[in-house]
């Protein structure tokens, strides 16, 4: 039986067009298929416009309206593709993964770096490969670009122009997506159930603050004042360094949430091999990231910190794995 497919756009390069000001999304969701005929052989399709936005424009307010887009159509259709702007799509699918929980059904994002209507966009074989993936049946939330399935808590934009511009950190590639054929897929187990979990509050005050040498402790309390969540992004395997312990310290004693990751791409944190690390995980009563993305953990925080404010449980929530964020412990 063929399946049916719900396309969710909400604008991006892929359905830009040259303004005078600019590159803008301009073209609707039915135009993108236009350019694309060999999708109507994998499904049928039914489209919503949810919004016609540049990513950096996206909000999180967005990512509850596709959240409750996809609650309120998940039983009419067997899948969804969502077509986002790329600078901002990582942010998006970690969003959709906890938002969204434990879905039989695939939600699969995708996008381009060149307009769909331009010679040699990569934007048609990404649309087809993201159909593609979403006719298989694989559940949960994935992100499909450049010829590689990424899990969503696990992209991340590495390039501004090139057409494979999205690497999965820390985590392998979930399947490659090549002549209009999903190969060497990952045997992973998703925990699905047939009623997903969807959520519908974000605590957006949520910041992520980026380590400088020799950056002021009263530079700190200040991003500080205005959020619930702070992640910090450190250095190497993780460390406070010496002059903001006590800043990260009156932070949490003021009830706020304090994690910190590390400004290296691959291979995540450590902070017990390090004086600098096991000093402020001794110490203070902080979360670390990890394998995680600070993508993933911004997102994470957003939700958990919607739903409670109590530490124990705050450390709980994000140190249990969701959407392969973080390895089992």
């Amino acid at each position: 039986m063929c399946k049916r497919i719900l396309l969710i756009a909400t604008g991006g390069t892929i359905a830009a067009r040259e303004t005078e000001n600019g590159l803008a999304p301009q073209l609707r969701a039915e135009a993108l298929l236009d350019f694309v005929p060999e999708i109507q052989t994998l499904c049928r399709v039914t489209v919503i416009q949810l919004c016609e936005l540049d990513s950096t424009d996206i909000t999180p307010d967005i990512w509850l309206k596709i959240t409750d887009c996809i609650e309120q159509n998940y039983a009419q259709y067997d899948g969804f593709v969502l077509t986002h702007g790329t600078d901002t799509l990582a942010f998006t699918a970690a969003a959709l993964s906890y938002l969204i929980q434990e879905s039989e059904k695939p939600v699969v994002l995708t996008g381009a770096q060149n307009p769909i209507d331009t010679g040699g966009s990569d934007a048609p074989k990404n649309l087809f490969d993201t159909f593609l993936y979403a006719v298989s049946g694989a559940g949960g939330v994935s992100v499909v670009f450049g010829g590689r399935v990424i899990a969503s808590t696990h992209a991340k934009k590495l390039y501004t122009r090139s057409a494979a511009a999205f690497a999965s950190v820390n985590f392998p590639y979930l399947a490659e997506m090549t002549d209009g054929e999903i190969r060497n897929a990952l045997p992973v187990q998703r925990k699905t159930k047939n009623n997903p979990k969807f959520y519908h509050e974000l605590n957006t005050r949520v910041a992520v603050f980026t380590c400088i040498p020799g950056v002021s402790a009263n530079t700190l309390l200040a991003v500080a004042e205005t959020c619930d969540g702070l992640i910090l992004e450190s250095y190497g395997l993780g460390g406070v360094p010496a002059y903001l312990v006590d800043a990260v310290g009156e932070i949490i004693k003021r009830g706020k949430t304090v994690a910190v990751g590390t400004q290296v791409l691959y291979e995540g944190t450590d902070m017990s091999v390090y004086a600098v690390g096991k000093r402020a995980k001794t110490d203070l009563e902080i979360l670390e990231l990890h394998d995680m993305t600070t993508e993933a953990a911004a997102a994470k925080l957003m939700w958990i910190l919607a739903q409670t404010d109590n530490p124990a449980e705050v450390r709980r929530l994000f140190e249990t794995p969701i959407a392969f964020d973080r390895l089992e412990s």
